[in-house]
């Protein structure tokens, strides 16, 4: 599984061909937005919003979003935080998820997909469906924005939610067919990670690339320019007729992973909405503005390379993990805006169940396993993505370590430099150790069989970055497989259990804490916006108050 992955802070895991081609074509963008920017203050207060007084209402959704873009838009690979945020905003699937409530609901298709047969599902796309460049979307280009994410040359990103699909076809200009290899109840959910593109613009390699950095879709919005330093700028798509009509004419998102900025882009007024408060920030925002922290999967993880001694042995993972306070790292570095993981999974989540392995704090017992395993005055190096509270997580792990005979030295970089390809990213080097970051897939869905896949199944994260070789990592894609064709939920259930059991016991990839996301915005100038527990900020039902 040669794609990229979602690491809040921006592009992850990209094949060296996707990496060239994402930093290549966001440099006509660049060179616009860059131009608004000079006229202007910090890119991360930049705006061209139209704030009216006299009580007239303003035409402008103006935010500050905790991330910078990182990646190109092309929705069968974008995976920086905030493209992707951005393409739920310009693009649809035949079902999108409901960014706060995350349920499905119809969005390009007229109904969910219906069910013909075990292995046939057929969906109807709504009359009068655009693109924002004017074109009528048709069955073709649905067909194809599946057929080209399933196609193995293109190393999508989204193939990996989907194993279970063989072919999809246009039947008639307003009607495809979805043909499965295996059946798949959960499909009318699942088909939301495919966004709809048009076939006429992404027909070919140059196309694509093109596309990548000026991306045209069936949604609400269209982007007019996008840059790494001074966010984006999107504008009405006024063709679309579909459920999610667009209640501004214009929307400008600053970008900033300074927490201090963010603050003072809200108090300001600069900005209506902002991503991220930071924890030490919540009760100084409360008094005048919303804030609301929702639990969320958005996850502090340790990841190890499982081939390199000493950690191919279980014990000395798991000894890492018994060594660690979650409570405190919970209470010093995330003022308690957080839960120790007692499953891969958060306590929030529909499919929940507590693993048989639970890594409560426990140092004697951590001792204990590395003598077992032989290991002494244990060393390494800990990579750690710049994501803001990683890195204020760290150095507490790190100092927990030192109680139980173990020195790490911290080694911070962006996300870019830790994920890219060899030989120059930091974890595909032959000398990798471990490493500390975030991860937040549910962007894509929530559902246990995609949140598990993200990074128990195919290629980049087990193998590629975590080197698990292990017989139980192919236990764990069987059960996955397995769990996917079942249609009665609760033996699903149980499969699943077995799956967030393994990952438990072995930790090569697994969480110390789930966070909470805290949103803040201004509820006199804007309404309808609802705050959400994954990464991003959606207006997708947003207006301006006068």
């Amino acid at each position: 599984m040669d794609k990229p992955l979602l690491d809040p802070a921006g592009l992850t895991g990209v094949s060296r061909r996707n990496f060239l081609k994402f930093t290549g074509t966001l440099s006509a963008t660049a060179a616009f937005a860059g131009a608004l920017a000079a006229c202007g203050g910090p890119s991360s207060t930049t705006s061209t919003g139209s704030g009216n007084g006299g009580g007239t209402v303003p035409d402008t959704i103006e935010a500050t979003l905790a991330f910078a873009l990182s990646g190109g838009f092309d929705p069968m690979n974008a995976s920086s935080a905030v493209a992707t945020c951005a393409n739920q905003h310009i693009f649809e699937g035949l079902v999108d998820l409901d960014p706060a409530s995350r349920e499905p609901y119809p969005a390009l298709a007229t109904a969910l997909p219906k069910k013909v047969d075990d292995l046939t599902w057929t969906a109807t796309l709504r009359d009068g469906a655009k693109f924002s460049d004017g074109t009528d979307v048709t069955a073709d280009d649905v067909a194809w924005s599946f057929t080209r994410a399933l196609d193995p040359a293109n190393k999508a990103l989204m193939a990996q939610f989907l194993p279970f699909l063989d072919t999809v076809t246009a039947k008639d200009p307003k009607t495809v067919e979805l043909k499965l290899k295996t059946p798949f109840p959960l499909l009318p959910e699942r088909v939301s990670v495919i966004k709809i593109v048009p076939k006429a613009k992404t027909g070919d390699a140059a196309a694509s690339k093109t596309f990548d950095g000026a991306p045209i879709g069936s949604g609400p919005w269209k982007l007019d320019s996008a840059d790494a330093n001074t966010g984006l700028r999107l504008s009405a798509h006024d063709a679309y007729n579909g459920p999610k009509k667009a209640k501004a004419k214009k929307m400008v998102w600053n970008t900033t992973t300074e927490g201090a900025t963010r603050i003072a882009d809200l108090q300001s007024g600069r900005v209506q909405a902002i991503e991220a408060v930071p924890y030490i920030n919540v009760d100084q925002v409360k008094g005048k503005y919303q804030v609301e922290a929702r639990p969320a999967f958005n996850q502090l993880f340790l990841m190890f390379n499982n081939s390199a001694k000493p950690f191919d042995d279980v014990r000395v993972r798991q000894a890492l993990h018994y060594a660690i306070d979650r409570d405190k790292v919970i209470k010093n570095a995330l003022a308690g805006y957080g839960s120790p993981a007692k499953s891969y999974l958060d306590e929030g989540n529909k499919a929940y169940q507590e693993a048989s392995t639970v890594y409560t704090y426990q140092p004697d017992k951590a001792k204990s396993l590395l003598a077992d395993a032989g290991v002494k005055n244990l060393s390494f190096e800990l990579v750690t993505t710049n994501t803001a509270f990683i890195v204020d997580c760290a150095p507490l792990i790190v100092d927990m370590w030192k109680q139980v005979g173990v020195t790490a030295k911290i080694n911070t970089a962006p996300s870019a430099s830790v994920y890219a390809p060899a030989p120059d990213g930091l974890v595909a080097k032959d000398s990798f150790q471990a490493l500390a970051a975030s991860g937040d897939p549910t962007v894509y869905g929530t559902d246990a069989d995609l949140l598990l896949r993200w990074y128990y199944a195919g290629q980049t994260w087990p193998v590629d970055r975590a080197r698990w070789n292990a017989p139980e990592r192919t236990k764990v894609a069987q059960l996955l497989d397995q769990a996917a064709a079942e249609s009665d939920e609760a033996k699903r259930k149980a499969l699943w259990k077995q799956v967030i059991d393994i990952v438990a016991e072995q930790v090569p990839l697994y969480p110390v804490l789930h966070t909470q996301t805290v949103t803040g915005w201004d509820e006199t100038k804007i309404e309808g916006f609802k705050p959400v527990s994954t990464t991003g900020l959606y207006f997708l039902d947003a207006s301006r108050k006068a």
